[in-house]
């Protein structure tokens, strides 16, 4: 296939050379925005007479037809062109001749290729938020159905104080929504059309950037034409707010793998979602929280990637940004699978709450409620603190939960103790006298489900 910028060269560029500087095989899955873009283009090119309408009419229309081939597999996408913005111009031209060639009149690959990606990253944004918000649902309504399911929460990996599962659940929900609120941000900074940039110094032509944008469902264009061929802050954005729910879900795989293990054993997964051994036939592996756990770090390789591909760039356009598909693209197909995977994994997997409570009842959670107790009584919160310290040491001791204790035990360390104190420790009064905004209370668990499901509401895309 002949380069569309051969006329200065005297010798085809060598087979080695072609294939390193080609990028086909990554940017021709944005063939559809490609084909997009060019036809707005074509038609203010109509419009704007700078072209004669019946031939931007006649290019849309084959443009239109070259589009639909290749979604129905009539049209290969030619793996030997040097990008998916060549392969489309001259398919064009191979069609209609010298009225194809008109198509790149005022625009260059440069602002092409930009608009191009942030046509592609808008559209995969609102991929990725709705894969969030189904998964933000499903933690609702496992935290709903888990509001009053006491374990025990943890500091350091340490059993630390008395909590309930839908409160576990509803504390990932919120980091999910603010990952939301990171993908909107992201997708409001880039709805911007760079067409009509051109190279990077506009053009002599008559065009109506606001025409193309408005064609292409762009909120407005960019200020600058440099900055508009230059720009890649929201390819950096996005991979970093990527790396961001990347993050969370691994803590949250993390969890996972250690709440289905016969230690913890807090979960059941469903056999659809666990894989075996190959030498233990007892095993039952959760490799998909794993996956997620590991893909994690090629998103933050990714990230990295990108920034430093662009920290060294002078304006306005380099070949180097030719780098920033692969590795953009490579995150977001990684966000999208895991998200869908990991949602369905959380879906169907069984909450084994007997076992959660048995093993709240070990590590002393309600250690706080006990010192809270005697506050309550009028003694200061330090020397409640040592007393209850002290208790703990002397059941440490004797092999006792607090529970457990006699009333003359209890006395023993301080005269405030009553028979009262068998409640304040239970662990379901525990949970339930946590009544502080945003606590882990069943009512207060209600309240952040309700809230949470406004709030993804209120985010659109």
């Amino acid at each position: 296939m002949e380069k569309l910028w051969t006329g200065r060269f005297s010798k085809q560029l060598s087979d080695i050379v072609n294939e390193f500087n080609m990028s086909i095989p990554i940017d021709g899955r944005m063939y559809k925005e490609d084909i997009l873009g060019s036809i707005a283009h074509v038609n203010m090119l109509g419009n704007r007479g700078i072209i004669a309408e019946e031939e931007a009419v006649k290019i849309a229309a084959e443009l239109a037809k070259i589009l639909e081939e290749i979604q129905s597999g009539t049209l290969a996408i030619d793996p030997k062109a040097e990008d998916i913005h060549s392969f489309v111009e001259t398919e064009l031209t191979s069609r209609l001749g010298d009225t194809g060639k008109r198509l790149h009149t005022a625009r260059s690959r440069n602002d092409q290729v930009a608009t191009d990606t942030r046509l592609f990253t808008k559209k995969k944004i609102a991929e990725i938020a709705a894969e969030l918000k189904s998964l933000i649902h499903t933690l609702c309504e496992l935290a709903g159905a888990n509001f009053d399911t006491i374990m025990a929460g943890y500091t350091h990996l340490q059993m630390a104080q008395p909590i309930t599962f839908g409160a576990h659940l509803m504390a990932y929900a919120f980091m999910f929504l603010r990952d939301l609120g990171r993908l909107r941000d992201c997708s409001v900074r880039l709805d911007v059309s760079p067409l009509g940039s051109c190279a990077l110094a506009g053009t002599t032509f008559a065009i109506d950037r606001q025409e193309t944008a408005r064609a292409l469902g762009f909120a407005g264009v960019t200020e600058n034409s440099l900055d508009g061929v230059s720009d890649r802050d929201y390819c950096i954005e996005l991979a970093s707010a990527i790396t961001i729910i990347m993050m969370h879900l691994s803590r949250f795989s993390e969890e996972i793998i250690m709440w289905c293990s016969w230690e913890f054993k807090y979960i059941e997964l469903d056999d659809a979602y666990a894989t075996g051994s190959s030498i233990m036939p007892q095993k039952k592996n959760p490799d998909i929280a794993e996956l997620v756990r590991g893909k994690t770090g090629r998103t933050y390789g990714n990230l990295t990637a990108l920034l430093t591909m662009m920290k060294g760039l002078p304006l306005a356009y380099n070949k180097d940004m030719q780098e920033d598909k692969e590795a953009l693209f490579d995150s977001i197909d990684t966000a999208l699978d895991c998200i869908k995977v990991f949602n369905d994994m959380l879906a169907t997997m069984t909450v084994m709450k007997e076992n959660m409570a048995k093993a709240a009842e070990k590590g002393f959670i309600n250690a706080t409620d006990c010192a809270d107790y005697l506050v309550k009584k009028g003694m200061p919160f330090r020397t409640a603190y040592k007393i209850t310290g002290a208790l703990v040491a002397y059941c440490i001791d004797k092999g006792k939960s607090l529970n457990a204790l006699r009333p003359q035990e209890f006395q023993a360390f301080s005269e405030l103790f009553t028979e009262d104190i068998y409640t304040a420790l239970d662990l379901a009064t525990c949970v339930s006298n946590r009544l502080s905004e945003g606590g882990p209370a069943p009512q207060s668990v209600r309240k952040q489900i309700e809230r949470c499901k406004e709030a993804v509401a209120k985010i659109d895309f």
